[in-house]
């Protein structure tokens, strides 16, 4: 598995609409191009010099090739729908993952 892991710093005056715009639209808009199994978004804790909010959204995907298809697909569309809206106001810093093991911890009973 592979994970599409885009970092990105919003200006906190925009920041409001920004989130809502991601959790109700374009990461759905993500989702729905197949490409993707799931996603996460996660608040980055270490404070910015350069100030605004920090988040990671990690996309899910079942490998290499289905990425390429999504850079090649999807991925010029859905980066210019968020430059329309918030062009300017943040900066994004996208990297690829591979999962080379997974490890899930289950509560014992006492």
């Amino acid at each position: 598995m592979y994970i599409y892991n885009v970092t990105i710093n919003v200006e906190e005056e925009v920041h409001d609409n920004w989130f809502s715009w991601m959790k109700e639209t374009h990461i759905p808009d993500m989702l729905s191009t197949g490409k993707f199994t799931g996603a996460k978004m996660c608040k980055v804790l270490v404070e910015e010099e350069m100030g605004g909010l920090t988040y990671s959204v990690q996309y899910s995907t079942p490998n290499k090739e289905t990425l390429e298809v999504y850079y090649k697909e999807d991925a010029d569309r859905l980066r210019q729908e968020a430059n329309k809206l918030f062009a300017g106001k943040f900066v994004a810093f996208r990297t690829e993952l591979e999962v080379i093991g997974e490890a899930v911890l289950t509560p014992t009973k006492e």
